[in-house]
């Protein structure tokens, strides 16, 4: 059953990507979810600023079930869940470096967005994730 999860997920954000009001909106498939390590762009409809001593924060994902990636500082792992086109890690795991203020605050948002439920949207090469406090804009990078 877990095999079928990030399945489960990309046809639910291809389903809600879909349903946009305008008819320019494109999707990715559910495979393309899964091949393509997504690089956070934006927090709040706010560019990205790398951190000093830091590193580009990633979504990526390791098999159908399993997500992982770089939070800013730290690097983190769990269990990808999707439900009514929703969004979460469960059980999420992570480094335990520390790292400057500016890295810690990024991975803070991060890791507290990816581990709510989240709506979930694809739109031609970019994923967004919103909860109630943020919303993560990612694009899709490299072929994983």
């Amino acid at each position: 059953m877990k095999k079928h999860l990030l399945t489960a997920m990309g046809t639910a954000l291809f389903l809600s990507a879909c349903a946009g009001t305008g008819g320019s909106t494109t999707s990715k498939s559910s495979d393309d979810l899964t091949q393509y390590e997504w690089e956070l762009t934006k927090i709040d409809n706010q560019a990205v600023t790398i951190p000093s001593m830091g590193a580009v924060p990633t979504l990526g994902f390791e098999n159908t079930t399993m997500a992982h990636g770089h939070s800013g500082c730290n690097r983190y792992f769990g269990s990808a869940e999707v439900k009514d086109g929703k969004f979460r890690i469960e059980k999420m795991g992570m480094t335990m470096m520390a790292c400057p203020e500016d890295a810690m605050k990024l991975e803070r948002v991060m890791s507290d967005t990816l581990s709510q439920w989240s709506n979930a949207e694809i739109s031609g090469n970019t994923l967004t994730l919103t909860t109630q406090q943020h919303t993560l804009t990612f694009k899709a990078t490299q072929s994983m």
